[in-house]
């Protein structure tokens, strides 16, 4: 298997955590902001620390959490929208990316369990 800094998976998970970062830098709701930024960074940190991981399951467990930080990424976009925190254009995008960036991490799981296995 490639490091994670090869994946594209990765790629886009750093893409869209810088791109939280910079879209939300001028939001006055810290407590907010804090939320979706942290969520945004856990998604590429989770995938590099699993694939670091010599175990399997150690490595499944990661990649677990960072879909479950995709799905906290786009709750905090939904809300985000909703209170003109963030963009149409910008939530909607987030959203899809984020719908995305979990169906490619749940391939990778399913990749490293079909491996195992055998």
């Amino acid at each position: 298997m490639a490091g994670f800094e090869d994946l594209e998976v990765w790629k886009r998970a750093v893409e869209l955590s810088a791109a939280i970062y910079t879209e939300t830098k001028d939001i006055n709701d810290f407590g907010y902001r804090d939320q979706i930024t942290r969520a945004g960074l856990s998604k590429p940190s989770n995938i590099a620390e699993g694939l670091e991981r010599t175990t399997p399951l150690d490595q499944c467990k990661f990649l677990d959490c960072a879909r479950g930080s995709c799905g906290e990424v786009r709750t905090q976009t939904i809300e985000g929208n909703n209170v003109g925190f963030i963009a149409q254009s910008t939530s909607e995008a987030w959203i899809q990316e984020t719908r995305e960036l979990s169906a490619m991490i749940q391939g990778l799981v399913r990749s490293i369990r079909t491996r195992a296995s055998h």
